[in-house]
């Protein structure tokens, strides 16, 4: 797959107007805005790939005959792999094996790979590989994209070999079937603007973030939040409920989004302290078990402590990151982007965010101190306040 390679820009706009604007969150100067905006822009991804065709194309850039009977997966990441593999074997089984599935990914061996890995599971099953969105799009009249951050969603959609820009070729027909489903975090407005595009042109289309995280993803357990018009979001329904468990409608264009950032503010506070909470009481001479089991029965009770302890041992009725050095969970740079999404918007809403900002700076200051950190679960947030250079005299 040819690929183009350019320095990521998460929100580069916003972070201009984050260092620009007189305005910001009670108790956080414009210094540490910037700084937290910067870091999450810098960590949110090394390099955006752009997918473009190639020469080695599976599928020609022409509308399918079977494109009605077939779902576009583009994303196969952390999330995006296991949400795609409970999509289609469900699918395949409902459909008594008619369905036609393609999975598109910036990196070919991935895609490949699963296509591989999903034949061998369910024989017979025809998943092809597009080396861009728009053949993705061609092939199929419903797409899901599950993607790393903000820019990502704009060239997958919007830029050159794209959704948007495909579908202004087709039929009207055609286009006035399609759905498309975007379940990455990302900014509000950014999201508001592809919809607004994708209706202008007759496209139904719906934000659908999700919580539950890689663990709800592999076991089809995950929340969906999601925003659009009552009839795209009636659409995807069927689509999300292969993926998930609950399926919330959260408003309109933008409102799942919105959910979503304000649940993952939450998540990123509060692992930092069940972190505090669980070395301060190692030091206080409690045993990580039984502390986590007084929490996770208590007033303190929360996600952070009772599925995603920080402390091996903890909780041993489950199998959290920390477990495998930290590894298969939430990256703390996808956490510390979110962190960077809601101190922008708490900045344009003049909404003040002091734990939020404080909690940005710390996922900052864990992937400075050790960049390996950066795709650690964020719960690896333990491990740093573990230091030396953390601990008071």
């Amino acid at each position: 797959m040819a690929a183009n390679t350019s320095i990521a820009a998460l929100g580069c706009a916003s972070c201009v107007c984050l260092l620009a604007r007189p305005q910001q969150p009670d108790g956080l100067s414009q210094v540490d805005l910037g700084r937290i905006a910067l870091a999450a822009n810098a960590f949110d991804e090394q390099s955006t790939t752009t997918m473009r065709p190639s020469a080695r194309r599976l599928m020609a850039l022409t509308l399918s005959a079977t494109r009605p009977h077939s779902v576009s997966f583009i994303g196969l990441g952390r999330m995006g792999s296991p949400m795609a593999y409970n999509l289609f074997s469900k699918s395949v089984a409902e459909s008594e094996g008619t369905a036609r599935f393609v999975v598109c990914d910036a990196r070919t061996a991935v895609a490949e790979a699963f296509a591989a890995d999903f034949v061998k599971q369910f024989p017979g099953t025809q998943v092809d590989i597009a080396n861009s969105p728009e053949e993705a799009v061609l092939a199929s009249q419903t797409v899901v994209t599950m993607l790393p951050s903000t820019p990502h969603v704009r060239n997958v959609y919007a830029e050159s070999g794209g959704i948007l820009p495909a579908l202004l070729r087709l039929p009207r027909e055609a286009v006035q079937s399609t759905l498309c489903i975007d379940s990455t975090t990302l900014d509000v407005e950014t999201a508001r603007t592809l919809v607004a595009r994708a209706d202008k042109i007759g496209v139904r289309m719906v934000d659908a973030p999700v919580s539950g995280g890689v663990a709800g993803a592999k076991a089809g357990t995950l929340s969906f939040l999601v925003g659009g018009t009552n009839t795209a979001f009636e659409l995807a329904r069927p689509t999300l409920e292969r993926m998930g468990k609950h399926i919330i409608y959260c408003g309109g264009s933008g409102a799942g989004l919105a959910a979503k950032i304000c649940n993952n503010l939450v998540l990123g506070v509060q692992q930092i302290v069940v972190s505090e909470a669980m070395l301060l009481g190692q030091k206080l001479g409690l045993q990580p078990k039984v502390l986590a089991s007084v929490i996770n029965t208590s007033t303190g009770a929360c996600w952070a402590s009772s599925v995603n302890n920080p402390v091996p041992g903890a909780v041993p009725d489950k199998s959290p990151p920390c477990e495998r050095d930290y590894e298969g969970g939430f990256a703390t740079r996808l956490m510390l982007k979110d962190m960077g999404l809601a101190l922008n918007i708490a900045e344009s809403t003049k909404t003040a965010m002091p734990l939020g900002a404080a909690a940005g700076e710390i996922y900052a200051e864990v992937i400075a101190d050790d960049p390996d950190a950066a795709e650690k679960d964020f719960s690896a947030v333990y491990r740093y306040l573990r230091l030396p250079k953390n601990k008071e005299d």
